[in-house]
């Protein structure tokens, strides 16, 4: 499952060269998860009540096209590995016209009391999973 998460690029986003500051890209990219995971059904403050937390353990981002003030940007998010702990979303930060301003691969963990620990089955919602996974095929039946 793919899905876009409009954002409206603010002055404050903005540094002194007129674009968006490199470091604000962590944040849309933050925002589009979390809508993400809105999407999809996922549980994150259920999650939190049960003492589990998502970590992000590595961003892999290359940036592409600059970004400025007022352009209506689209976040995309799209899993592509689930591991029992770890997972992995793609993401692209693009501009309505299809001009890509980044990509990352994000990497999270699930973490309880400090150490990684793996999610209770109740959280595994169906979007955590990528497109063609036979694991999510075999969830559904």
């Amino acid at each position: 499952m793919k899905y876009s998460s409009p954002l409206v690029v603010r002055t404050y986003e903005c540094d002194s060269y007129g674009h968006v500051n490199n470091a604000v890209y962590l944040n849309y990219l933050e925002y589009g998860r979390m809508e993400y995971l809105h999407q999809i059904g996922f549980d994150y403050k259920g999650l939190v009540a049960d003492g589990y937390y998502l970590y992000i353990t590595h961003i892999d981002i290359s940036y592409k096209s600059s970004a400025f003030l007022d352009d209506r940007l689209l976040i995309d998010v799209e899993p592509v590995k689930l591991n029992i702990i770890s997972g992995t979303f793609r993401q692209t930060v693009r501009k309505e016209d299809g001009t890509i301003c980044a990509q990352a691969d994000v990497t999270w963990a699930s973490v309880k009391a400090g150490r990684p620990a793996r999610i209770p089955e109740k959280y595994v919602v169906d979007g955590l999973y990528p497109d063609g996974d036979v694991r999510k095929a075999e969830r559904i039946k």
